[in-house]
């Protein structure tokens, strides 16, 4: 992602903020699509193009913004997701809450 901005001299459009509002741009695009989907069949009908396709290229614009924001802030991604994995099973251990939803804390 890098390479790709500064090959097109873009970094000085990507600070923090404006890369936040265009993840949450694309978060909404990529909701869009599955707005008025059945809750029941939308794994199923977003298996089949065209859906199937349009989600690809969605799911790919907010991993790229998000990749691109940890960049700018020196954010390891890898880590952080595992620090965040290891403080939820924590937090919701599996014999717990197996099969619920927890509530929020």
């Amino acid at each position: 992602m890098r390479a790709f901005t500064d090959e097109r001299d873009w970094a000085k459009f990507h600070d923090p903020k404006s890369l936040v509002l265009a993840l949450v741009g694309e978060v909404g695009e990529l909701a869009e699509l599955f707005q008025w989907l059945p809750a029941d069949r939308a794994v199923q009908l977003a298996a089949a193009d065209p859906l199937r396709q349009r989600v690809g290229e969605e799911m790919a614009d907010v991993l790229a913004y998000l990749v691109r924001l940890a960049d700018v802030l020196d954010v390891d991604l890898a880590e952080a997701t595992r620090k965040k994995l290891e403080n939820s099973a924590e937090r919701f251990p599996a014999a717990e809450v197996h099969g619920e939803a927890p509530e929020k804390i």
